[in-house]
């Protein structure tokens, strides 16, 4: 069985349009959030003119209005509550006691130990330039084994290693430059190693290391452990940067999220107060003034909720497409 190169980006394998993965992954949070805030307001105010009866003369009192913005502020606490919560949570999983906080201590200096043993090199501390640093090392495996089948008799097998290492470099070469420079903090570190289709390339190492292993000489079988070796550490490397990331805009979400409570919950709280039927009389580009003002006033209010929204897509879609780690490749997950 020939090895048949597939496709190594996040996009080539979900198979979706870049607008899409736009709006779920690289688009910024707040610009998200923006769009969503256009979208229901934009919606609310077109299904009110077509409704056709003016909202002075839909709601009759104030009761409409007052159930609206009320229902809002009860909203807004409940889930400026949640998102305490969240953030209890995420503290949760920092704190412990001075002997748990050792063993983290310990096994983060051994991997990193272990790293520098296998690279060669200093690890860096930078989660982009440690990515990097396995990137690379996967990279120079793979020409190291194609270096030692260049010789083999075995047609089939040279052609095999030379599509598979061809594919890998390239993917390799592709994601190191989108590493580049990127900073923690920013989804630019995490996006790039979604590019890295390392579950794929794992099982065709086990796939040319079983076919083939009475064609591999022991050089070559060396080598390719080691690349096995190098790959299988992508993994928990991308896993960790992965896990803090999420805690990183989980605090993000928290702060944003009580931020815009407090506003909110003014903007609710004066709706609630003096708004009513008669309250903005008269018409501005042919809509009544109070229309304007209650679609501007419940938009705002659902601010909280849409950021929450818009970071949970992400957070969401970056979790099902790494549901599993290794050489076990979920295609629902790619969807």
């Amino acid at each position: 069985m020939s090895f048949e190169p597939t496709a190594d980006t996040m996009r080539e394998r979900a198979n979706e349009s870049r607008l899409k993965l736009w709006l779920l992954l690289g688009a910024n949070r707040l610009i998200v959030t923006g769009l969503l805030v256009l979208f229901i307001f934009l919606n609310y105010l077109a299904l009110s003119v077509l409704y056709g009866t003016p909202l002075s003369a839909a709601i009759g009192t104030g009761d409409t209005i007052e159930t609206m913005f009320s229902t809002m502020i009860s909203g807004i606490i409940t889930g400026t509550t949640l998102v305490v919560t969240i953030s209890q949570l995420v503290i949760a999983q920092e704190t412990g006691p001075l002997g748990d906080q050792h063993r983290r201590m310990s096994d983060a200096l051994d991997f990193r130990d272990y790293t520098e043993e296998f690279t060669g090199t200093t690890t860096p501390a930078d989660p982009s330039a440690f990515l990097k640093t396995i990137l690379d090392t996967t990279t120079e495996r793979a020409y190291a084994f194609r270096d030692a089948v260049d010789d083999t008799p075995n047609s089939e097998l040279t052609a095999d290693v030379e599509t598979f290492t061809d594919s890998l470099i390239e993917n390799a070469k592709t994601v190191s430059e989108q590493l580049d420079g990127a900073q923690f903090g920013t989804f630019d570190v995490l996006f790039a190693s979604l590019n890295y289709n390392y579950s794929k390339k794992l099982f065709e190492v086990d796939r040319l290391e079983n076919e083939y292993a009475d064609s591999l000489s022991d050089n070559a079988a060396e080598t390719l452990t080691e690349l096995d070796t190098a790959l299988a550490m992508f993994g928990p490397v991308r896993e960790h940067v992965k896990t803090l990331y999420f805690q990183w805009e989980l605090m993000n979400l928290s702060r944003l999220i009580l931020y815009a409570a407090v506003p909110t919950l003014v903007l609710s709280g004066f709706m609630l107060s003096f708004a009513g039927p008669s309250s903005f009389p008269g018409y501005f580009l042919g809509i009544e003034r109070l229309l304007w003002v209650v679609g501007i006033a419940f938009t705002i209010t659902l601010t909280p909720f849409l950021l929450l929204v818009a970071y949970l897509l992400r957070i969401a879609t970056v979790a099902q497409r790494t549901l599993a780690i290794g050489p076990l490749i979920l295609r629902s997950s790619e969807r």
